[in-house]
């Protein structure tokens, strides 16, 4: 088990729907890196933009985005972590892709696709849950419109960490500030929410406020919105620990069954 972990993610622009741009972009920014950082975490559909033209922008499982996460978790000796468009049994996945540092794959599908933008017209709507064990720590994998189910993510596993990562609107963006700091609370976990900035091609306009919230709700990173950074963060065991076992919260939840 690792006390500390050590997470690094990416609030930029995408280039719309040229996925070797995006990737020569990301891996760009890799050389602004510490060699200590444990995971590394890219927007939603970090290599087209949130896209509706599935057909054309869909890769396969075995296709170049993914492979070039392999090869970046192997050579960095990091695991990497964001969403690609896949296309797998003739249907279309919003899917998250957690790369561990040898090259194996844990997947996500999104479970809420956005039908205000069509996406539950074009991707298949995910249906389970994953909790992703890295280094000691268990991490909890969601999308963008997830943000919006609390039930979805409620904490009955006993996850560190809840990662969303989005496409998230500038008009909108209260709600996501005041959604990821619930997700934190509600869960008493590290919740963390990486978002793009600049304008896509249709004219939606995205400015950040990516960030990470403590156990109590506390906006632990200094980012400042419509700026292109890289946040690193360092984020502790006993930080979790002290607050579950002082305060119990988890201890009262509800139970429950989703279907």
């Amino acid at each position: 088990m690792q006390e500390h972990l050590k997470v690094a993610f990416f609030q930029t622009d995408l280039v719309w729907e040229d996925a070797k741009a995006n990737r020569k972009n990301f891996k760009e920014k890799f050389q602004e890196l510490p060699s200590d950082v444990d995971l590394i975490i890219f927007p939603e559909m970090f290599t087209t933009g949130f896209t509706m033209n599935a057909e054309t922008m869909a890769e396969t499982m075995d296709g170049k985005s993914v492979e070039w996460m392999k090869k970046q978790a192997l050579e960095y000796d990091i695991a990497l972590m964001g969403s690609l468009i896949i296309k797998e049994n003739d249907k279309f996945y919003n899917r998250m892709i957690f790369t561990f540092p040898d090259g194996y794959i844990v997947a996500y599908d999104k479970r809420h696709t956005f039908s205000l933008a069509g996406e539950d017209k074009v991707f298949e709507a995910g249906k389970e849950k994953v909790i992703i064990e890295y280094k000691g720590w268990k991490i909890c994998p969601l999308i963008c419109y997830d943000l919006r189910f609390p039930v979805w993510s409620r904490n009955t596993a006993d996850y560190d960490m809840v990662v969303y990562v989005a496409n998230w609107p500038k008009p909108r963006i209260a709600a996501w500030d005041a959604l990821l700091k619930a997700r934190a609370i509600e869960n008493m976990c590290y919740c963390i929410g990486v978002n793009r900035i600049g304008i896509d091609e249709k004219q939606n306009e995205y400015c950040g406020h990516s960030a990470v919230y403590d156990v109590l709700g506390n906006n632990i990173t200094p980012l400042r919105p419509n700026k292109e950074q890289i946040e690193i963060l360092t984020l502790e065991k006993k930080h979790i620990e002290y607050y579950r076992n002082k305060l119990k919260f988890l201890n009262d939840k509800d139970s429950f069954t989703i279907e």
